[in-house]
């Protein structure tokens, strides 16, 4: 069985004085190196715990150097980060083929490297990690997403109790593609348009308030193509299905009206109720749609697309068009469900899926790297605190 490879502090090898002439620029410290020694510092020695789980039982009894533990053998809900970490990897490897996104690369380089887990006897819990916060890492936009979740889940219940008979509607409004070197203007137009919707008489007469994201996905119409999208969720009033209902053809001219073109639009509308025949729920239903509606704005599969010299073209034509735009809007009851992306931190893209606990006494943690060549989470004890 092949050892483990270990990362290794290569300031300790070399001394950096003495190559100034070789490297003008200083190596820069993995973050996870700066995290650990940084955690060196802080650290207390109580005295452990007897052993009753195996996260107990990894801490106080590292494997031997020709044992290697994946993180999702030992955390399989916590195995989607080998996915994410991976299409980061590939999505860095494309910036870092263009020099005029090769910051990106570096930076998507030393994204979640390491995750450093508080545990207990049934569970890991993220306490620390690294992010780039590269508005396309897969990684940064998973955990933003995650995080704007549980925002939304946490608005819902306060909503139900405000609006208890009000009834969510679930929306999507498209347009023609475009090419992605129009990107920019047909997103601008859309924002526009939308703005006009929601001025509109039988929109104001039956919505009291909105969540709306942008989705980007590659159209199927050319190589050169985008097909930019709204997801919608809408809060309306009871009255909304008695005397203020709006019939989907009704939303698609509308639509086409506040656009301003002389095509009509796909559009869909549908109530969010639940599915009896599987036995869902109605909280259940709209967290689904909750899910389907803050989801990804580009599949990390269409920024990766087949390593074609066009579809990375199109990847960086897209970083381009899009640049600092704001992806997620809301209004009415609704507006200040959301912070900005720009606007969240570190550590709320680290607890993104999990409430924080502050009590928490003990400040032990079992790290895991991010090793390449498997595209895999290892287990890293000598980085343990």
């Amino acid at each position: 069985m092949p050892k483990t490879v270990h990362f290794v502090n290569v300031y300790s090898l070399f001394n950096l004085k003495s190559q100034d002439k070789l490297r003008p620029h200083p190596i820069p410290v993995p973050a996870y190196q700066k995290w650990y020694n940084e955690s060196l510092t802080q650290k207390s020695e109580p005295t452990p715990p007897p052993i009753t789980n195996i996260f107990e039982y990894l801490h106080q009894e590292p494997p031997t150097e020709n044992i290697e533990i994946a993180l999702a053998d030992v955390s399989s809900k916590d195995s989607v980060w080998d996915d994410h970490r991976y299409d980061t990897e590939q999505v860095g490897d494309i910036y870092g083929y263009n020099a005029e996104f090769e910051r990106y690369a570096e930076r998507m380089g030393d994204c979640s490297t390491f995750l450093a887990y508080g545990f207990s006897d049934d569970d890991l819990k993220l306490k620390n990690a690294n992010f780039c916060r590269v508005r396309h890492c897969p990684v940064c936009q998973w955990r933003r997403s995650l995080f704007w979740k549980s925002n939304m889940y946490s608005v819902y219940d306060d909503i139900q109790e405000k609006y208890p008979t009000h009834r969510w509607l679930f929306l999507t409004l498209t347009v023609k593609n475009c090419d992605v070197t129009d990107l920019r203007a047909t997103l601008k137009h859309m924002n526009e348009s939308w703005q006009r919707l929601i001025k509109r008489a039988p929109f104001m007469r039956g919505v009291v308030g909105w969540i709306r994201t942008t989705e980007i996905t590659k159209g199927k119409d050319g190589p050169t193509m985008a097909h930019p999208h709204f997801h919608v969720m809408l809060l309306v009033k009871p009255s909304y299905f008695s005397h203020n209902y709006i019939k989907q053809t009704q939303w698609g001219e509308m639509w086409q009206s506040v656009l301003r073109v002389d095509y009509m639009p796909v559009v869909n509308i549908k109530a969010v109720k639940a599915n009896k025949k599987i036995g869902q729920s109605k909280e259940d239903a709209i967290k689904g749609a909750i899910m389907e509606t803050l989801k990804y704005s580009v599949k990390p599969s269409d920024m990766i697309g087949e390593g074609t010299a066009k579809d990375n073209a199109w990847f960086y034509e897209l970083t381009r068009q899009v640049f600092k735009l704001r992806f997620i809007a809301s209004g009415g009851v609704l507006k200040d469900a959301f912070k900005p992306s720009d606007e969240i931190t570190n550590d709320e893209l680290i607890t993104a899926d999990e409430s924080d606990d502050e009590h928490e006494k003990d400040d032990r943690r079992l790290v895991f790297t991010y090793k390449k060549p498997k595209h895999k989470y290892m287990y890293s004890p000598h980085f343990n605190i």
